[in-house]
């Protein structure tokens, strides 16, 4: 509204119509949302909010782990202001040489008779050794202009599912072109492109009614006591950059997050053991001085015989009970089956990791439910270790405090070799809940959603035998896919009146099935039941 009604810009806005208006606009919402994309990604901040500040409840936590959802959206927004403004700014160089001429010409005739009483006078708008390419391609706002909208393009287009999934590393890299992205940011509107009249060509009070002499002064030319009214030269000045005060803050805040995982992943990290599991998947125990965790928390981890500029998240398997901590790696992607070989290769001599973290997750929330309904697929699972193991160990000291009565253990997966690692742990839980009377406390199910003749041969023949073909474990395996209807239906109708945790470490697809049935259970379901739904991202 001030570009498009504010009168210092009327001779501007003469010249450029609303097109001003949606430049400076949609500049302003670029500002605002350039201030915000930096602190969904500040970990430690965000690690310090959930586990930290007493004001941090249930609702807030939930907004928390939803940080990469909202970096997204304010990265489509910030994509969708950049077009608007790059847009109406296109328009804006088209007015000055080629758009409304008449109006133009008009006006540079009456702001040429205004300065002829007081000399030569210079457009100050628009010259004959400006052109649209001038402007674009050698001005300060231009140069960089172009260079801020490349790298927003190729950071957005490398943020793809299908990018990040197959070819991290060209995410990874791309996406720190931000740099490059708020360096030209922050000296985008130095050279003050946009201008307008400064109070001094507007000192009539009547300015609406003389507008169309475009400015009138007060002067008392002939010494006899009263003003004369003479036409007023405007005097243009380009507007101070500002977007500075929008970005300066989070920028500082995202350097100390910066600085603080550097220190942390200076400190020295020990293989202790390896081990190399089925499906590809590779367990790797480490110590490191002054590092504490809760469940399923996740770490970064740097190979620097590999790369010294990569990092990859990884959920921590290992509970807080242990002297140690550990993850499983499944290979899926150029630098996984590239660390997995290396590991293989010098079983011996492991290579020298880095590790940054823990940083929190929705996972962190699991006993602070009554009851708990954990979902994997495949890999999926390793934060639910660590919490399975978390409940060994609390069994073990037989800890009272433990909120949650009951835990729902669900864990699908393509093929059979990937039970294999995860059994071992399931096995040993199941002798420790017998061992202490609390053999309903956990009630797992594991599913195998893809299997040939010979197993399904091999698992009809052993049907009546007391533990599962499969995995060893008295708990059968399912074939197929859950049916979460009634799952959750089953639930409900073993704890009336009670908060569930709903915790998935999955797919998509998977996610939006289970929080529609949160929702479903939730709002229509007579039995009282509250399903609040918990995704791991990172």
């Amino acid at each position: 509204m001030i570009y498009e009604k504010g009168k210092p810009y009327l001779y501007t806005r003469v010249i450029l119509g609303s097109a001003l208006a949606w430049a400076r606009g949609s500049a302003a919402c670029l500002n605002f949302n350039c201030l915000l994309i930096l602190l969904p990604v500040c970990r430690n901040l965000l690690s310090f909010l959930r586990g930290t500040c007493s004001c941090c409840q249930r609702s807030m936590r939930k907004q928390l782990d939803n940080n990469l959802a909202f970096h997204k959206l304010l990265g489509y927004t910030i994509a969708l202001m950049t077009a608007v403004h790059t847009i109406a700014h296109l328009f804006n160089v088209e007015r000055f040489y080629n758009g409304a001429q008449s109006t133009i010409s008009t006006l540079e005739g009456m702001l040429s008779s205004i300065g002829s009483e007081h000399g030569d006078w210079v457009n100050p708008i628009r010259s004959e050794t400006e052109t649209q390419l001038y402007i674009c391609f050698t001005t300060i706002a231009g140069v960089t202009g172009v260079v801020i909208t490349l790298a927003l393009i190729l950071m957005i287009t490398s943020s793809t599912e299908f990018i990040r999934r197959c070819y991290f590393e060209v995410f990874w890299y791309t996406h720190h072109l931000f740099i490059i992205f708020y360096v030209g940011l922050l000296i985008h509107g130095v050279g003050r492109i946009v201008r307008g009249q400064t109070p001094d060509s507007m000192e009539h009070n009547d300015f609406e009614d003389c507008h169309n002499t475009y400015a009138t002064w007060k002067q008392d030319d002939n010494g006899d006591g009263d003003d004369d009214k003479k036409c007023l030269m405007p005097i243009f000045q380009g507007n101070e950059p500002v977007t500075w005060k929008w970005i300066l803050a989070p920028i500082i805040l995202y350097i100390f997050e910066r600085l603080l995982r550097f220190y942390r992943s200076c400190q020295r990290v020990v293989v202790i053991k390896s081990v190399s599991h089925p499906s590809k998947v590779l367990e790797i125990q480490m110590q490191k001085s002054g590092f504490k965790m809760e469940v399923g928390q996740y770490i970064f981890i740097n190979c620097p015989l590999l790369s010294r500029l990569e990092w990859h998240p990884f959920t921590l398997t290992s509970a807080p009970e242990e002297d140690m901590f550990s993850v499983h790696i499944r290979s899926a992607g150029d630098w996984t089956e590239k660390l997995i070989q290396v590991f293989q290769e010098q079983a011996d001599s492991p290579p020298h990791l880095v590790v940054d973290g823990p940083f929190g997750t929705a996972s962190e929330d699991v006993f602070k439910y009554e009851v708990s309904m954990l979902v994997g697929a495949g890999i999926g699972v390793t934060p639910f270790a660590s919490i399975l193991k978390s409940i060994w160990y609390k069994f073990q000291h037989d800890d009272h405090r433990l909120k949650t009565k009951k835990i729902y253990f669900y864990w699908i997966c393509r093929e059979t070799g990937a039970f294999a690692w995860f059994a071992d742990l399931l096995r040993s839980l199941e002798q420790e809940m017998i061992c202490s009377g609390k053999e309903g406390f956990l009630n797992y199910k594991l599913f195998l959603t893809s299997w040939d003749s010979s197993i399904a041969g091999h698992a009809i023949i052993n049907f009546d035998v007391a533990t599962d073909a499969v995995t060893g474990l008295k708990q059968k395996t399912s074939y197929g896919r859950p049916h979460w209807e009634n799952e959750f239906s089953n639930v409900a109708d073993q704890h009336p009146r009670s908060t569930v945790g709903v915790f998935l470490c999955g797919p998509e697809a998977l996610g939006k099935s289970l929080q529609q049935c949160c929702h479903q259970y939730s709002s229509l379901d007579p039995r009282n039941v509250q399903f609040y739904f918990n995704k791991e991202n990172f």
